[in-house]
């Protein structure tokens, strides 16, 4: 399987991700993507030929094997891989927009098209909450589909055409085990870099919010000096003014 497309999508999210968001990205290129290309894929490459039972009944073994293992667990695990890393998609297609609005009408409607603001910090937003989903429902799945995050090297099985119940034999189950530890300890890794990186944005988002609107209470307060300012200057001013009518008033009468 290539991932070269993945790695490309991953390496263009890089650069409008935030620095907690760079270290999530270099734990799925590090201690996933690259585990699993070099090590975990080998390890599960003849696993159905690798499972034996002390039976030579045909067809049981075949039964036995898509009981227990009704999806591969590494092509489990790749799948994993592409779901938590495809949303990271909507922020580059989103800046992928803002670029072409900019070019449709030939001005600069952004600061930056990748800066965190308006719809692009929603996206982002979006996207972490799809990922951390995606995360917690893969583990989720594993556990149930496998009873656990630890691979036996002895099951039971009396499914037919097995005659009655037989023991059938798994290959490397304490390496996969280890596979298996590790890749949960990475998801939950990246479950908690979502969690904080999803906070620190939530978080940034309201200080700035309570910020503006700390700046416009002096504002306000200056507006409203400068009002009381124009309307004593006005009651100061009334004087001359009443005086003079008061004048023009008495040169009437006397007339």
């Amino acid at each position: 399987m290539s991932w070269m497309f993945l790695r490309d999508l991953l390496s263009g999210v890089n650069k409008y991700s935030t620095g907690i968001g760079r270290i999530w990205l270099a734990v799925i290129f590090i201690f996933r993507l690259l585990v699993y290309m070099v090590a975990a894929e080998h390890v599960w490459k003849d696993e159905q030929k690798e499972f034996e039972c002390n039976i030579r009944q045909p067809g049981c073994e075949n039964m036995c094997f898509d009981y227990f293992f009704p999806i591969s667990q590494v092509r489990l695990w790749a799948l994993q891989l592409i779901m938590v890393s495809t949303p990271s998609l909507l922020v580059v297609l989103h800046v992928a927009y803002r670029e072409g609005r900019e070019k449709k009408h030939k001005k600069k409607l952004y600061v930056s098209p990748g800066a965190m603001d308006g719809g692009l910090w929603y996206t982002y937003l979006i996207s972490l909450i799809v990922k951390t989903v995606f995360e917690i429902g893969f583990l989720v799945l594993f556990y149930k589909l496998y009873d656990g995050f630890s691979v036996p090297y002895l099951v039971k099985c009396d499914l037919k055409p097995c005659p009655n119940t037989v023991d059938c034999f798994i290959s490397k189950p304490t390496e996969k085990t280890i596979f298996i530890l590790f890749l949960v300890i990475t998801s939950c890794l990246c479950i908690v870099l979502n969690f904080t990186e999803l906070s620190f944005l939530v978080l940034k988002c309201f200080v700035k919010c309570c910020l503006q609107q700390y700046s416009k209470k002096p504002t306000s307060s200056m507006c409203e000096c400068h009002n009381l300012t124009n309307v004593e200057c006005g009651e100061i001013g009334d004087p001359p003014l009443l005086h003079k009518q008061n004048s023009g008033l008495a040169t009437s009468t006397a007339q």
